[in-house]
Parts: structure tokens; C-alpha cells; sequence
């Protein structure tokens, strides 16, 4: 049967973008279709306003802390509105630079603006803005229509006006406080910006602590610094109910079988994502799917192997990094048929709070549970002296490694430039670089990847031995001293 196009794409948001790309460069007849605009959650409601506002805020946090570096400035209102429009231009930047159509029809892409759905499976009916209906047909499918917030059913939430990630960037009127439902990454991350630009944000969670994903040293830190920031953090909160109160919201929860109450004059909600699964008729086409998520094998094939799932709607990996693997993963094995498989096992993630916290590969607690024999090499940031200097010395390095090899199973980091200290162990783990080949890299000085070098340094340090120093004493009589090897937390 001959098709329309060789590769359809549905979504156009960090997944979509790249599968798009990658087919149209393999030379396959591609279409992508978006049914609002493209780039997606990223650019519009994620990663991008995101990162610009916690930007803002962190100008805000360096002018009041100046002092400390021997400045002396002095700062009184923030104007909110000044903030959000520096957001929207930056985001509306990066549109223009990197997602427009424009640019993918240079490509030789069609992008189609509507909202599609199947009819069976190699055709789609797709419903344009001026309520018209276009049918096409294709060899491939890709969808990657990405995820939208998580709700949770809450008594009374829906009686309150309340934000999520995708109306928390549209406000300009800058509230006296704020309420946070959710301590994972959005949650902490917004909440810390919030308290940076004069507001007083509380954060309440069901579980005794937050990022329950990553270490639980590392986030203790994490928290305590938030709070000497003044977030205040309400853990093993049970939500009762949201309530209007005057020109605020009212929560109740309890706490250690106790009752609350919070009262802010804004309420952000962020627990989680839920997959985009609704309206593409997915049944049509035979695909296997739950409220979980498109289910997808190891290369993102579905349960029909021509049509294949990138990026948040397979449930899996709330990430936009981890959305442009999975889609180049999808679109290599499909086009080109090459055997490959995502990468699940070198998968970083970084949460953008200050300090930063990120994490690659087996966390601490994974080792654990699998028996797996490890060591685990720490390091402080208040030995690095890049951190000295820029005052930023609270923080800590986490390897997890086999004590001999040195293979690197896991890593996590709290502190300065973290997501960039874990992209170095993840480019070490996906290549086989064991600690004693990264401690044996030259690294710049001073700089926080050398940081990242000296903890690695600590696998040498941990397999020298009494015993064998002794030896070295003997053969080529030295006469130092002895170091105390019965000091387990050495670092050197």
C-alpha cells in the first residue's frame, strides 16, 4: 500500500521537535502535527520560563546576600510584572530561534496546526482551526504529545482559582504569599524563587520528605538551606480540603493526627504529570495504553510495530532531555532499523534549586535493595576551592563505585553547578570511565568539575592500605609518618 507520508509526528513540544528533525534528516516524507504551538511545555510552561524566573529571582537573592562578598547594595521592590515579561520575551525568543514552523519547513517538514486523532492505523483524521477535517495516511507514526499537570482530587480545589505550572508564568500581579501542594522539583524549585522575590511560601507534602527520588542526605541539605531562605515546609501533610477565604485560599490538613490550617493569598499546585493520552481515538489503531501512559517497549515501539511513543506520553520519564533520547531512539530504530534501545540505566536528572541536586544512574537505596556490593566516596564542597571563593560551600559529592574497578554505578550531588558536575559522571558511566581514569584526567583549576576530579580521587585514597604503605616505608625508606587508615570518613 503506498502512503501519503513515510512519518507522521503528533506533538510538537521537545519530543516531537526532535523526531521530526531526525526523520526529515534520514530523508523520510515527514509531517508534524501541534494542536496549539510548537515547542511545547518546555518552551512555554517548563524548563525555559522556568529557568528564566528562577534566573531573576537568583539577581534578587545576590543583591541582598552582596554583603558577604564585600558589596554593599541595597534593593526594596521587585516588580513582578518587569520579571514575567522578561520571561515571556525569552521564552518567545527561543520560539522564534529554534521552534517556529518556519524552521522545519526549511527542512522539508509539513507542519500542520490542529488536533489529530486515528481512524485505524496508517490514517489520521486531523481537526484544523477553521473546523475543516484533513485524512492522511503514513507508514510510521510517532507520537509524542507529551504530559499536563497532575491534579489531584482534592475537596474543594476546584472551587478556588488556583495555578499550575501552565498559568503560574501569566501572572504579572505579584501576591504576599503562596502556597505550595507538591515538594518534587516544581515545587521546591518555585518555591524557593517565590521566597527569593518577597513572598511567604509554605510547602505542603503527604511524604516525610521532599524529592523522594533522590538521596535523602543530599535533599536534608537541600531543605535546610530552602528554609534559611524562608520556606517554610509542612511534610507529612494530609490534605483535608481548599477553601476560599476573603481574596485568599484556606488549606486544611492534619499533621501527626493534628489539624492545620494555611492560609495564602495564591495556591500552586505541583504533584506530577499525567500523560496526553485523551482524544487520539488510540483504540482505532490497536495501541495499548492505560492513565499510566502509550505502553512502549525499549526503543519506544507500541503494541503496533509500525507506531512508536516519545517523551512524557509514555509515562516513564518526565524529562525534556530524556523526551529528545527517547525520540531519536524511536525514530532510529524505526527508519533505519538499527538495533537500538533507551538508555535507561545513564539517565541524569537535575533539580534547578539553589544549591542544585542531581543524580545519575543507581541511587544509594537501589544498591541496597539488589545485594549489589559497593563503596561509596564523598566529598564535600567545602574542600573545593572554586566553592570557597564563591561562597557557595555548602554542598556534597556522592560516587557509587565497585571498590576494585572503580566502575562508577551511581552519583548524586548536591550543591553549586551540580548538573553540570553529574553530566561529567554520566559521560564517564556511559563510557566505561572508571574513578581511578577520572581521577587521572587533568582537570582546570579552580573550577567545580575539579571538584568533581577530587572525589574521584578518594577511590585512590580508600585502596591504599596500612599494610601496603608499610611496604613502601620498607623498600624505599621513607621515614613519614603513618596515615590513620581506622578513619573510615578520611578525605583527602
Amino acid at each position: 500500500m503506498k502512503y501519503e507520508f513515510d512519518a507522521i509526528v503528533i506533538g510538537g513540544g521537545a519530543a516531537g521537535l526532535t523526531a521530526s528533525g531526525i526523520a526529515a534528516n534520514f530523508g523520510a516524507k515527514t509531517m508534524m502535527i501541534e494542536k496549539n504551538k510548537l515547542g511545547g511545555d518546555c518552551t512555554w510552561n517548563g524548563c525555559v520560563p522556568s529557568k528564566t524566573l528562577i534566573k531573576a529571582a537568583s539577581v534578587v537573592h545576590n543583591i541582598r546576600e552582596s554583603k558577604k562578598y564585600g558589596i554593599d547594595f541595597s534593593i526594596h521592590d521587585v516588580d513582578l510584572s518587569g520579571v514575567m515579561k522578561r520571561v515571556d520575551e525569552v521564552r518567545n525568543e527561543i520560539y522564534e530561534e529554534a521552534d517556529r514552523p518556519e524552521i522545519f519547513e526549511e527542512m522539508g517538514i509539513e507542519v500542520v496546526i490542529g488536533h489529530a486523532a486515528f481512524s485505524d492505523s496508517h490514517t489520521l483524521k486531523i481537526q484544523l482551526p477553521d473546523g475543516t477535517e484533513r485524512s492522511v495516511t503514513s507508514k510510521y507514526f510517532f507520537i509524542c504529545t507529551g504530559s499536563t499537570p497532575f491534579v489531584p482530587p482534592i475537596p474543594g480545589l476546584d472551587s478556588v482559582d488556583y495555578l499550575t505550572n501552565e498559568s503560574l508564568f501569566e501572572i504579572n500581579n505579584i501576591p504576599k504569599s503562596m502556597s505550595v501542594i507538591g515538594a518534587g522539583p516544581i515545587g521546591c524549585e518555585m518555591a524557593q524563587s517565590f521566597a527569593r522575590l518577597g513572598l511567604d511560601v509554605t510547602v505542603l507534602d503527604m511524604a516525610d520528605r521532599i524529592l523522594a527520588n533522590d538521596d535523602p542526605e543530599l535533599t536534608e541539605i537541600l531543605k535546610e538551606s530552602l528554609e534559611d531562605e524562608g520556606v517554610t515546609f509542612e511534610l507529612n501533610a494530609g490534605i483535608e480540603k481548599v477553601e476560599s477565604a476573603d481574596d485568599s485560599v484556606r488549606i486544611s490538613y492534619t499533621k501527626d493526627e493534628d489539624s492545620h490550617v494555611v492560609i495564602s493569598e495564591s495556591l500552586l499546585v505541583a504533584t506530577g504529570r499525567r500523560p496526553n493520552v485523551e482524544g487520539l481515538n488510540l483504540e482505532a489503531a490497536g495501541i495499548n495504553y492505560s492513565k499510566k501512559g502509550i505502553e512502549v517497549n525499549n526503543s519506544g515501539r507500541t503494541s503496533q510495530s509500525h507506531i512508536y511513543a516519545a517523551g512524557d506520553v509514555t509515562g516513564q520519564f518526565n524529562f525534556s532531555h530524556m523526551s529528545e533520547h527517547t525520540a531519536k531512539t524511536a525514530v532510529t530504530k524505526a527508519l533505519l532499523k538499527v538495533p537500538m534501545s533507551i538508555d535507561e540505566k545513564h539517565l541524569p536528572w537535575v533539580t534547578f534549586t539553589d544549591p542544585e541536586l542531581g543524580h545519575v544512574g543507581a541511587t544509594e537505596a537501589d544498591l541496597n535493595s539488589q545485594g549489589v556490593s559497593f563503596e561509596t566516596y564523598r566529598f564535600p564542597f567545602s574542600k573545593i576551592d572554586r566553592a570557597i571563593t564563591d561562597g557557595n560551600t555548602r554542598g556534597l559529592i556522592k560516587i557509587y563505585a565497585k571498590k576494585w574497578s572503580g566502575k562508577i554505578l551511581g552519583a548524586s550531588v548536591v550543591g553549586a553547578h551540580a548538573g553540570e558536575m553529574i553530566s561529567q559522571y554520566a559521560l564517564a558511566m556511559k563510557n566505561g570511565v572508571s574513578l581511578r581514569d577520572f581521577a587521572d584526567t587533568i582537570h582546570p583549576y579552580p573550577s567545580y568539575g575539579l571538584g568533581a576530579r577530587r572525589a574521584a580521587d578518594q577511590w585512590y585514597i580508600k585502596n591504599q592500605s596500612e599494610t601496603m604503605v608499610k611496604w613502601i616505608k620498607r623498600i624505599f625508606r621513607y621515614r613519614g609518618d603513618i596515615p590513620d587508615y581506622s578513619d573510615m570518613n578520611r578525605i583527602v
